[in-house]
Protein backbone atom coordinates (compact mmCIF):
# COMPACT_ATOMS: atom_id res chain seq x y z
CA UNK A 1 0.00 0.00 0.00
CA UNK A 2 1.66 3.22 -1.18
CA UNK A 3 0.97 6.87 1.10
CA UNK A 4 -1.32 7.74 -1.72
CA UNK A 5 -3.43 4.87 -1.39
CA UNK A 6 -3.17 5.27 2.68
CA UNK A 7 -4.75 9.05 1.91
CA UNK A 8 -7.40 7.18 1.05
CA UNK A 9 -8.45 5.86 3.81
CA UNK A 10 -9.82 7.40 7.56
CA UNK A 11 -7.50 8.77 9.55
CA UNK A 12 -7.26 6.04 12.37
CA UNK A 13 -7.07 3.48 9.98
CA UNK A 14 -4.26 4.76 8.03
CA UNK A 15 -2.37 5.90 11.35
CA UNK A 16 -2.27 1.68 12.16
CA UNK A 17 -1.36 0.91 8.80
CA UNK A 18 1.10 3.48 8.95
CA UNK A 19 2.70 2.57 12.39
CA UNK A 20 3.00 -1.05 11.64
CA UNK A 21 4.21 -0.80 8.07
CA UNK A 22 7.74 1.10 9.48
CA UNK A 23 8.13 -1.31 12.08
CA UNK A 24 10.88 -4.14 12.72
CA UNK A 25 9.74 -7.46 13.00
CA UNK A 26 10.89 -7.17 16.44
CA UNK A 27 9.51 -4.22 17.64
CA UNK A 28 5.85 -5.57 16.00
CA UNK A 29 6.34 -8.66 18.52
CA UNK A 30 7.20 -6.08 21.39
CA UNK A 31 4.16 -3.79 20.58
CA UNK A 32 2.15 -6.84 20.02
CA UNK A 33 2.57 -7.73 23.96
CA UNK A 34 2.15 -4.22 24.63
CA UNK A 35 -1.13 -3.92 22.68
CA UNK A 36 -2.69 -7.50 24.00
CA UNK A 37 -2.98 -5.56 27.20
CA UNK A 38 -5.01 -3.48 25.97
CA UNK A 39 -8.20 -4.88 24.75
CA UNK A 40 -11.21 -3.60 26.48
CA UNK A 41 -13.19 -6.02 29.41
CA UNK A 42 -16.33 -7.16 28.18
CA UNK A 43 -18.75 -5.63 29.85
CA UNK A 44 -21.36 -7.85 32.24
CA UNK A 45 -24.27 -7.14 30.03
CA UNK A 46 -23.03 -9.27 27.45
CA UNK A 47 -21.69 -12.52 30.23
CA UNK A 48 -25.41 -13.92 30.07
CA UNK A 49 -26.09 -13.38 26.47
CA UNK A 50 -26.40 -16.45 24.29
CA UNK A 51 -22.66 -16.20 22.22
CA UNK A 52 -23.72 -18.56 19.36
CA UNK A 53 -24.57 -15.76 16.58
CA UNK A 54 -21.59 -14.06 18.09
CA UNK A 55 -18.43 -16.69 17.37
CA UNK A 56 -16.04 -16.54 15.42
CA UNK A 57 -16.03 -20.44 14.61
CA UNK A 58 -12.60 -19.85 11.97
CA UNK A 59 -10.45 -19.06 14.88
CA UNK A 60 -8.01 -21.39 16.45
CA UNK A 61 -9.04 -19.81 19.99
CA UNK A 62 -12.85 -18.95 21.03
CA UNK A 63 -13.64 -15.15 19.93
CA UNK A 64 -16.87 -13.10 20.44
CA UNK A 65 -17.59 -10.12 19.20
CA UNK A 66 -20.21 -8.06 19.95
CA UNK A 67 -21.63 -5.11 18.14
CA UNK A 68 -23.51 -1.73 19.82
CA UNK A 69 -24.62 1.04 17.82
CA UNK A 70 -25.41 4.39 19.10
CA UNK A 71 -26.04 8.34 17.72
CA UNK A 72 -24.66 6.80 13.89
CA UNK A 73 -21.49 5.18 15.68
CA UNK A 74 -20.27 1.66 16.63
CA UNK A 75 -18.50 0.15 19.17
CA UNK A 76 -17.47 -3.40 19.37
CA UNK A 77 -16.55 -5.48 22.06
CA UNK A 78 -14.23 -8.96 21.90
CA UNK A 79 -14.36 -12.02 24.13
CA UNK A 80 -11.25 -13.86 24.06
CA UNK A 81 -8.50 -15.14 26.58
CA UNK A 82 -5.54 -12.90 26.66
CA UNK A 83 -3.50 -15.63 28.09
CA UNK A 84 -4.26 -18.05 25.41
CA UNK A 85 -4.22 -15.91 22.72
CA UNK A 86 -2.19 -12.64 23.33
CA UNK A 87 -1.63 -12.31 19.24
CA UNK A 88 -5.38 -12.36 18.54
CA UNK A 89 -6.25 -9.89 21.53
CA UNK A 90 -3.41 -7.78 20.52
CA UNK A 91 -5.03 -7.71 16.75
CA UNK A 92 -8.29 -7.11 18.55
CA UNK A 93 -7.05 -4.46 19.99
CA UNK A 94 -5.26 -2.63 17.43
CA UNK A 95 -8.21 -2.66 15.10
CA UNK A 96 -10.87 -2.04 17.45
CA UNK A 97 -8.64 1.41 18.40
CA UNK A 98 -9.28 2.38 15.43
CA UNK A 99 -12.53 1.52 14.74
CA UNK A 100 -14.74 2.19 18.08
CA UNK A 101 -17.10 4.81 18.19
CA UNK A 102 -16.46 5.44 14.63
CA UNK A 103 -19.22 5.64 11.86
CA UNK A 104 -20.03 2.27 10.20
CA UNK A 105 -17.91 3.63 7.56
CA UNK A 106 -14.44 3.58 9.15
CA UNK A 107 -15.21 0.19 9.46
CA UNK A 108 -16.05 -0.84 5.95
CA UNK A 109 -13.41 1.45 4.74
CA UNK A 110 -10.62 -1.24 6.20
CA UNK A 111 -8.30 -3.02 3.04
CA UNK A 112 -9.21 -6.28 2.47
CA UNK A 113 -5.52 -6.88 3.05
CA UNK A 114 -5.35 -5.21 6.27
CA UNK A 115 -4.37 -8.44 8.47
CA UNK A 116 -1.43 -9.15 6.17
CA UNK A 117 -0.19 -5.30 6.11
CA UNK A 118 -0.55 -5.60 10.08
CA UNK A 119 1.20 -9.23 10.79
CA UNK A 120 3.33 -9.05 7.39
CA UNK A 121 7.07 -10.10 8.72
CA UNK A 122 5.63 -11.36 11.67
CA UNK A 123 6.01 -15.14 10.95
CA UNK A 124 2.32 -15.97 12.36
CA UNK A 125 0.75 -17.17 8.90
CA UNK A 126 -1.30 -19.93 10.74
CA UNK A 127 -3.52 -16.71 12.46
CA UNK A 128 -4.37 -15.25 9.45
CA UNK A 129 -7.32 -17.11 8.40
CA UNK A 130 -8.88 -16.18 11.66
CA UNK A 131 -8.08 -12.75 11.94
CA UNK A 132 -9.23 -12.30 8.80
CA UNK A 133 -12.73 -13.95 9.92
CA UNK A 134 -12.53 -11.37 12.77
CA UNK A 135 -12.28 -8.41 10.22
CA UNK A 136 -14.69 -9.60 7.60
CA UNK A 137 -17.20 -10.32 10.89
CA UNK A 138 -16.20 -6.44 12.11
CA UNK A 139 -17.04 -5.48 8.01
CA UNK A 140 -20.57 -7.43 8.23
CA UNK A 141 -21.58 -5.58 11.48
CA UNK A 142 -20.64 -2.53 10.58
CA UNK A 143 -22.30 -2.80 6.77
CA UNK A 144 -25.59 -3.84 8.83
CA UNK A 145 -25.20 -0.97 11.22
CA UNK A 146 -24.80 1.34 8.23
CA UNK A 147 -27.79 -0.34 6.66
CA UNK A 148 -29.88 0.85 9.38
CA UNK A 149 -28.67 4.19 9.73
CA UNK A 150 -29.64 4.78 5.86
CA UNK A 151 -33.00 3.60 6.39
Amino acid sequence: MTRSELGTLPPSIARVLSRFRAMSREDKMQALVQYSKKLEPLPERFEAIDRTNFTIPECQTRVDIFPEVSNGTIHFYADVNVRQSPTVAAFLAIILSAVNDQPPSVMLAIPDDFVSLVMENIGLGAREVGLTAIVTRLKLYAQRADDETSV
